[in-house]
């Protein structure tokens, strides 16, 4: 279940807030001896985050389902996307699973309960767990929720009813997310390459009526290290063709985002399906990003559903 983007967020007794955690979107799942973590787009991630995983099959019940978010968390709590793209790199960071709902207790299917009889399991459940925590409702009104999670640099707010059915696999304005940092995913169409190993910029878009429109080119951001790791993932991908349907631009633009027909012989096009997480100021009035930056790659999602949100 996805949440509504919303510009102001919903107020009244009916709502229950929470933070928007950094993170990788994952269901827990726990059947008997068999652990799994499973992301959004149904990729097994349960090597990948081995202690979220013993925790798991610590909890005291025998089957059991929860969503929740996989977080790198810095000595302060706050959480960092890139810390948890970077693990090696970012040993002080902690991996913890904040558990927001639960799906399935013990053979029963709770998706048609109310979300806070379901969230009512979650302390019983996951109790003295270090890497296992509850995403826990935040106090006050909407506007002071937004205004304690801005100060705290944190990169927005869940709204969600109280009363509200599990609707797996929709977009339901029952659950509303209100960002306070700009980011979202972008998807790579193609690079321009330093030399042999390394990627100079990428070329990043979104889908509009099912073309992939060019947004922008993204320099900040990158180690050498990472450079590197980026055209590893780029190399299977690279194609003749380029994949964005609004380029050769006629200049370079404003804020120099733009790719004229002479600058396109630099760039090694790539088919679509690499999806990134990046940070911005804002979208110029040509629909390109401004101050752009690299955060990571999203394995978790899905080049075709990556739109423009904010």
């Amino acid at each position: 279940m996805a949440a509504q983007l919303v510009q102001n967020l919903p107020e009244g007794e009916e709502w229950l807030y929470e933070v928007k955690w950094d993170g990788y979107r994952a269901l827990l799942i726990k059947d008997s001896e068999r652990i799994q973590i499973r992301s959004r787009n149904d990729k097994d991630l349960t090597r990948m985050y081995p202690g979220v995983a013993a925790a798991a099959a610590r909890l005291v019940s025998r089957q059991v389902t929860l969503d929740g978010e996989i977080v790198a968390l810095a000595a302060d709590g706050r959480p960092s996307f890139q810390a948890l793209q970077h693990r090696g790199t970012h040993a002080d960071h902690q991996i913890v699973y904040y558990a927001f709902d639960v799906l399935h207790l013990d053979a029963r299917d709770l998706t048609a309960q109310p979300l806070t009889d379901r969230r009512a399991h979650l302390p019983e459940l996951i109790r003295g767990s270090r890497e296992l925590r509850i995403s826990q409702e935040l106090p006050g009104s909407a506007t002071d929720v937004a205004q304690a999670v801005r100060s705290s640099g944190i990169e927005g707010v869940i709204a969600k009813r109280r009363d509200s059915v599990y609707q797996a696999g929709e977009r339901s304005n029952d659950w509303v997310k209100l960002k306070l940092d700009r980011q979202q995913e972008f998807v790579v169409g193609g690079y321009r390459p330093d030399g042999e190993t390394r990627v100079d910029a990428l070329l990043v878009g979104v889908y509009v009526d099912g073309k992939l429109m060019f947004a922008g080119k993204i320099r900040s951001g990158f180690t050498p290290h990472i450079r590197r790791e980026v055209l590893a993932e780029l190399r299977p991908l690279r194609t003749r063709e380029c994949p964005f349907a609004n380029l050769p631009d006629e200049r370079h633009g404003r804020w120099g985002s733009g790719v004229t027909a002479e600058d396109m012989s630099e760039m090694q096009w790539c088919k679509p399906e690499l999806v990134v997480q990046i940070r911005f100021v804002e979208w110029t009035a040509e629909g390109r990003l401004r101050h752009a930056v690299y955060l990571g790659l999203r394995p978790d999602k899905t080049a075709h559903g990556v739109c423009r949100e904010v």
